[in-house]
């Protein structure tokens, strides 16, 4: 894969971070700007993107020292970047529950994000320093450092040409978290931890990593395939479509059917029901892969084979979007992804405590302050760049 695909995909992991700024900055009201996301038109999100681009790149990257034989060496950068995300991690715990216990007025704006550390901030505390307490927008890093710890051994097994069990392994834990094959584990630990710290214990998550897990895999399964062969999935995707391209189209019209048409009250209930018993966002039910695998599809088709197009609007879908992940700013934000997703944490709870002290807001301030928060981000690459590389934002 060549360098400029590793920066388009920079590219990506930024654009998803600039939208989790708009996503999370929910104020008590609404926005209208909070609105203006693709995950309003469909069921695919920042985190799901995220986390796929993120096995994705592991693949690609570091599938490439194991095969020059330094296998060693990449065991310990993957190790390495789990243990500086636990870093990471400890110090947005500190700042989230340490700061609202020395200055009680910012316990107002945060509390109904983890209102349970605010029962018992003892024994949250502890909780949360294990990691099955992880309080709101902190959770894709304790899965990211599950995922960076097994990687090792994922990458060992597709490049030894074991893809398919890997492949079985993930889709079977996928389905067994489906039917709550987890729940009982959860209980089990629940009831542990309430006998031995207290009647305050409880564990918390935004994803359950068994679920999501299937994102990562995929992405570290196709990553490391290319690494070794370059050109061997390209056949998925043939210069005229075809098949996979018009089902991949058929199914992004059905998820936008259905999201607008909950959100707009537009279906009957027997539409919604059956549809809303598969919507569990926390375990990635099956409509989540099922839309960003068809998202996915359709966006890397345009992007290999929307250019050479005999169709003016296929050509200008293509340039459209190679402007928008070619652009420097998200490509610049996803060089330093997990540092600016560290940070958007801090600028988050931040509007929270200002809304809590000076708000409520106009809609124009709201969207002022979201488009802040977005140029906020450009703070720890460009710290890190600085004195470094020259960085141009154009």
């Amino acid at each position: 894969m060549s360098q400029g695909r590793f920066e388009i995909l920079d590219g990506f992991r930024g654009y998803f971070l600039i939208f989790m700024v708009v996503t999370h900055f929910q104020y008590r009201d609404g926005s209208i700007i909070g609105h203006l996301t693709h995950g309003s038109l469909g069921y695919v999100q920042d985190a799901q993107g995220f986390v796929f681009l993120s096995g994705l790149i592991v693949g690609l990257h570091h599938a490439r020292g194991y095969l020059a034989g330094r296998a060693k060496r990449t065991d310990g950068k993957l190790l390495g970047r789990a243990w500086l995300l636990y870093r990471y991690s400890l110090g947005l715990l500190a700042l989230l529950f340490l700061l609202p216990l020395l200055f009680p007025p910012l316990q107002g704006g945060w509390e109904r994000f983890y209102a349970d550390f605010f029962r018992d901030p003892t024994t949250i505390g502890l909780t949360a320093l294990t990691l099955l307490y992880q309080p709101t927008y902190m959770d894709i890093l304790p899965q990211y450092m599950l995922y960076l710890v097994v990687s090792p051994l994922l990458l060992r097994l597709v490049l030894g040409g074991r893809t398919t069990w890997v492949v079985a392994g993930s889709v079977s834990i996928w389905l067994v978290t489906q039917l709550g094959a987890h729940v009982p584990v959860i209980a089990g630990l629940e009831d542990t931890g309430r006998h031995l710290l207290g009647p305050s214990f409880i564990t918390r998550a935004g994803f359950n990593p068994l679920g999501w897990q299937l994102l990562y895999v995929s992405g570290l399964v196709i990553g490391a395939t290319l690494a070794k062969e370059p050109k061997s999935l390209w056949s998925w995707f043939p210069a005229k479509g075809g098949a996979p391209l018009a089902a991949s189209g058929v199914l992004l019209a059905y998820f936008l059917t259905m999201r607008l048409g909950q959100s707009l009250e537009l279906l009957p209930l027997e539409v919604v029901q059956p549809f809303q018993h598969l919507d569990n966002r926390i375990t990635l039910s099956v409509i989540y892969p099922i839309n960003f695998a068809a998202l996915a599809y359709a966006v890397t088709w345009v992007l290999l084979h929307g250019g050479q197009s005999e169709r003016l609007p296929m050509r200008a879908l293509e340039k459209s979007l190679r402007g928008i992940f070619s652009h420097p700013f998200p490509r610049l934000l996803g060089r330093h992804s997990l540092r600016v997703y560290a940070f958007h944490l801090a600028l988050v709870f931040t509007m929270y405590a200002l809304e809590d002290s000076i708000g409520p807001f106009t809609e124009w301030s709201k969207t002022f302050i979201t488009l802040g928060g977005v140029a906020l981000l450009l703070l720890p690459p460009l710290l890190v760049e600085t004195g470094r590389t020259k960085v141009i934002i154009s």
